[in-house]
């Protein structure tokens, strides 16, 4: 099965978000067809690059139940989607400027039978709800997105980390945080997993 490195990682899955995480490829091979939202030589490496990669915040936090977590700049839904199958009990908001990619979030999650999230099309900006946690994945440079999101995090923490941002990224970040390098924290996603994707691949947290 092409999703056995998410059940490598991810051993204590139910039946029903086994059978979600494999429903992902022929959903998202079909709908990328005509929206394009991974790149098509990343097709075959769905899992790796796209749904594996989103679950490394998973390695770093366990959402509590009845955690809210707004993913900014979804795309076709990571690191939402995969989060959402992974967390059942919390709720996630999908937000992207791009109508079409919304659809695909909505048409990918309707196919799997996801009900603990919704999608809208909108800019980051304009969201009024505050939640626990805000999740991207490298939308745009770090104090950039800082300000995007700064005060859109509840004051009401009762997860293992206080509310703030998960930010997957990549790379030498030291430049590109500026001020912010100081107070956030860096996980490297190769001591969680073993493919040398993620030879550089992290996830920053920062608290807001």
């Amino acid at each position: 099965m092409k999703a056995d490195i998410i059940f490598k990682y991810f051993p204590q899955l139910s039946l029903v978000q086994q059978q979600q995480f494999e429903q992902l490829y022929d959903l998202y091979i079909h709908w990328n067809a005509q929206i394009n939202v991974i790149s098509r030589k990343d097709s075959e490496l769905l899992y790796e690059h796209h749904v594996l990669h989103s679950l490394g915040i998973a390695k770093v936090i366990q959402f509590k139940p009845h955690t809210r977590l707004l993913d900014v700049g979804c795309g076709g839904g990571f690191p939402g989607i995969p989060l959402a199958i992974l967390f059942p009990e919390c709720s996630f908001h999908l937000v992207d400027s791009i109508g079409k990619k919304i659809k695909v979030v909505n048409e990918v999650a309707t196919g799997i039978g996801l009900t603990n999230l919704t999608a809208q099309h909108e800019r980051a900006e304009k969201i009024k709800n505050t939640y626990d946690f805000i999740i991207s994945r490298a939308v745009t440079a770090f104090p950039e997105f800082y300000n995007w999101v700064r005060t859109k995090a509840s004051k009401n923490n009762f997860n293992d980390l206080p509310n703030g941002i998960l930010y997957l990224k990549g790379g030498d970040l030291k430049e590109e945080f500026g001020k912010f390098f100081y107070k956030a924290k860096f996980y490297n996603l190769q001591d969680y997993f073993e493919e040398p994707f993620f030879e550089t691949k992290k996830v920053v947290y920062y608290p807001l």
